[in-house]
């Protein structure tokens, strides 16, 4: 399918609201594209740590703020699912490793997208491949 309008996004329980919205639609689907995926479709759902506990809670039995969450849904058609994003865990980690709110939240939605397209970040080395594939992701952003 990848068609941009397959991708969109949602905000729960924060005042935050996304910049540049089919810019970055664009970007996402350049990078299924760069990864040979095709995009069904996609949620993006921003949210606070309050909300992402207790769905990491809920659906993973894991009782800690993350900043992600990505739920796959079967497709026959390409890629699909939702991305859930704590835009708290976002901030903070910025401030933590000295760099902006706005690469670190890019990286985040970089990070759930190759997460659908079948990158995982379990072991050491495919961790190095994941950062890899994120900073990739982050250099070819035409929108800043």
């Amino acid at each position: 399918m990848n068609d941009t309008s397959s991708i969109s996004f949602h905000f729960d329980d924060t005042a935050f609201r996304l910049r540049q919205r089919q810019a970055i639609r664009a970007w996402l689907f350049d990078i299924s594209v760069h990864h040979g995926a095709s995009i069904a479709h996609l949620n993006y759902m921003f949210c606070s740590d309050e909300r992402m506990l207790a769905m990491n809670g809920q659906h993973l039995d894991h009782h800690y703020y993350t900043d992600i969450l990505t739920f796959p849904m079967p497709s026959g058609q390409g890629l699909s699912g939702d991305i859930l994003i704590s835009i708290d865990r976002v901030r903070d980690n910025a401030k933590a490793h000295g760099t902006r709110a706005q690469d670190e939240l890019h990286r985040v939605m970089a990070h759930g997208l190759l997460h659908l397209i079948g990158l995982d970040d379990i072991t050491p080395s495919a961790q190095q491949a994941m950062r890899a594939a994120e900073d990739h992701a982050l250099s070819t952003r035409t929108f800043l």
